[in-house]
């Protein structure tokens, strides 16, 4: 599980880390459980989300509520489930920059440096989105993306091969859950699945960067 994932450790990341990687390339049999179970989290999540179901996994910040986002029906039940007006847009996760494109009509030169150099979980709203359920827009057809690395997240989209809803795990007007513990019953038993990687963890890990780009590259700080 996640061998493309290791592979590209080995190039940009230390020695120390690097040898491990290989290890485990080497010795397949060695892979621990969980290795499998993640495997099983992304097969059955990608299932759900093809079917038009609705998921709830971990993502590069909290635990979201996510779906196809090419399925405006899928993308209605978000609306419903979280009681949110469907004028408020929801942003989206990709696992490369490079499907960015696929998404927005004209992405300005700024967005790829953007990208490449944010040190932490950076959300970019486009201008020109396409190929997304209209009903995930903003009425002035923007979207938000953001460029995953965390792990199983990252895996999710890219062996779903489409951009996935990314909104918090909450009714509208509520606290957002820092982890999944913290996650209401009422939402949990909304969902089509519940992914099993990560929700022993306790943390709090901090909101996404927002950054809205306009026409010529103008960029606005939505939250830092």
């Amino acid at each position: 599980m996640f061998r493309h994932l290791f592979l590209v450790l080995v190039v940009v990341i230390n020695g120390k880390i690097a040898t491990f990687a290989i290890r485990r390339i080497e010795n397949p049999n060695n892979k621990i459980d969980m290795d499998e179970a993640i495997r099983q989290d992304v097969k059955k999540a990608c299932e759900v989300m093809q079917k038009g179901g609705v998921i709830l996994y971990p993502t590069d910040t909290i635990w979201g509520i996510g779906c196809d986002a090419t399925n405006a029906e899928a993308v209605k039940r978000v609306y419903d489930i979280k009681r949110r007006a469907d004028s408020k847009a929801m942003l989206v996760l990709v696992d490369s920059s490079v499907k960015v494109d696929f998404y927005v009509r004209d992405v300005p030169a700024v967005a790829w440096d953007l990208i490449d150099y944010a040190t932490k979980p950076l959300t970019i709203i486009y201008d020109g989105a396409r190929n997304l359920a209209e009903n995930l827009l903003a009425e002035d057809g923007s979207v938000g993306i953001r460029v995953t690395s965390e792990e199983f997240s990252k895996e999710l989209c890219f062996r779903f091969r489409k951009a996935i809803v990314s909104t918090s795990a909450n009714i509208s007007g509520q606290p957002s859950p820092a982890n999944f513990s913290e996650i209401s019953e009422e939402v949990k038993q909304a969902v089509d699945y519940i992914v099993g990687y990560r929700q022993d963890e306790v943390g709090h890990p901090k909101p996404s960067s927002i950054i809205k780009l306009g026409k010529g590259g103008e960029v606005k700080i939505i939250r830092e």
